[in-house]
């Protein structure tokens, strides 16, 4: 229900004003090297590429086989329903030049709008933030036997993830918050699905 009052939000641009305030906040205090190449790291890790990486790693791994698993469909889940909501709403990106320091790789914009023309520089949900949300819930709820509190500093994974997107201009704040929205539901369910939390409950002391 939340990720359709957002994606309704957007769709009749009653967010239009708050994001682009945002976005113009963001770009005023954006200049400092390190920060600059710091947030476009964490913008980066996000993508697709290094997430499928990142979970056939796991897959291979006998222990982590079920983790790697549920990351991969999630991985698959997170990707193409992001797309295709973008091609609905065909939001377009921010407009706005990043005006802190040249990055030295390009930032990928992560749209794959499939078998749509309007979904090329679509910004809403964001496929970074979705992605980000799910590995981050699903980590959480696999530590959450052995590590209830320290389970949720997985949370600052989406978080940061979203600041990066904004900040780099990739996405309107309300992008990445319907992408994290997205992302919680789907790992929820995939997490119970696949009974995730009993991973390492046998090995608890």
């Amino acid at each position: 229900m939340a990720f359709l009052v957002i994606t309704a939000l957007v769709f009749f641009e009653i967010t239009e004003q708050f994001d682009q305030s945002t976005v113009l906040a963001f770009q005023s205090v954006a200049g400092n090297p390190f920060f600059d190449l710091l947030m476009q790291t964490l913008a980066e890790i996000g993508g697709v590429y290094y997430m499928l990486i990142f979970s056939i790693l796991l897959l291979i791994i006998k222990r982590t086989r079920k983790i790697g698993l549920a990351l991969m469909i999630l991985l698959v889940l997170t990707t193409l329903l992001t797309g295709y909501v973008k091609c609905g709403i065909d939001r377009d990106r921010p407009s706005l030049e990043f005006s802190g320091t040249p990055f030295p790789i390009p930032i990928d914009n992560d749209t794959f709008a499939l078998f749509c023309e309007g979904g090329l520089n679509a910004s809403y949900p964001s496929g970074h933030a979705a992605r980000a949300a799910a590995f981050g819930i699903v980590f959480g709820f696999i530590l959450s036997e052995r590590f209830p509190r320290g389970c949720y500093l997985m949370l600052l994974y989406p978080l940061l993830m979203s600041i990066s997107r904004v900040y780099v201009l990739q996405h309107f704040p309300m992008d990445v918050i319907g992408g994290v929205i997205l992302g919680i539901l789907l790992s929820g369910v995939i997490a119970k699905r696949t009974k995730l939390s009993t991973i390492f409950v046998k090995s608890k002391t």
